[in-house]
């Protein structure tokens, strides 16, 4: 089964078992109503971001969601266009391909982003245990960091501690190509 069919049907069995809306769910992990119906029907595979916040609301770990994934490959090749997709939030903020998907056990994970023009994290800060890094391939990105803004161009990057509060936004004229990295995988 693929990782967005069990995440998905993962999320939706806990949502009910707990006798929650979609509307309830989505007001108490502040992820839209559109994005878990995505998940749930096994559309979408949520960020590490998105998945964090359903999970809180659960008290679970975001390894709750993925536990019953069989692909456990120690090598990990994918063509471009071949890698599973996910959104941020909705499409119109970042879309990501996956280099870990399938990789046994990592303690890391990667991802070719797409953030869109305009495209943000939203106004609130994030933060979780981890590092992140963020390399800009195109466009630009400003990443603002314990209340330091740093622009990232073509070619410049960034790493930092990710209990550190922090967001994004694409301020640039087009849409920007990012490669982003966090670690640890399970960042609950």
């Amino acid at each position: 089964m693929k990782i967005k069919k069990i995440v998905g049907k993962k999320l939706k069995n806990i949502r009910l078992k707990r006798d929650l809306t979609i509307q309830e769910l989505a007001e108490r992990s502040k992820v839209s109503s559109n994005m878990i119906s995505r998940i749930e029907r096994g559309l979408t595979i949520p960020s590490v971001e998105i998945l964090m916040k359903l999970a809180a609301v659960f008290d679970k770990s975001i390894n709750y969601f993925v536990e019953e994934v069989t692909t456990t490959n120690e090598i990990v090749y994918t063509s471009s266009g071949q890698r599973d997709k996910t959104v941020y939030d909705d499409e119109h903020n970042m879309q990501t391909e996956s280099f870990t998907s399938g990789l046994r056990d990592p303690q890391f994970m990667s991802f070719y982003c797409t953030v869109k023009k305009g495209g943000t994290s939203g106004s609130q800060k994030m933060y979780h245990p981890g590092d992140e890094l963020i390399y800009v391939l195109e466009g630009t990105l400003e990443i603002t960091i314990a209340g330091e803004r740093y622009l990232l161009r073509p070619g410049d990057s960034i790493s930092f501690k990710s209990h550190l509060p922090h967001r994004w936004d694409n301020i640039g004229e087009q849409d920007a190509k990012v490669i982003w990295t966090l670690s640890p995988f399970t960042t609950i």
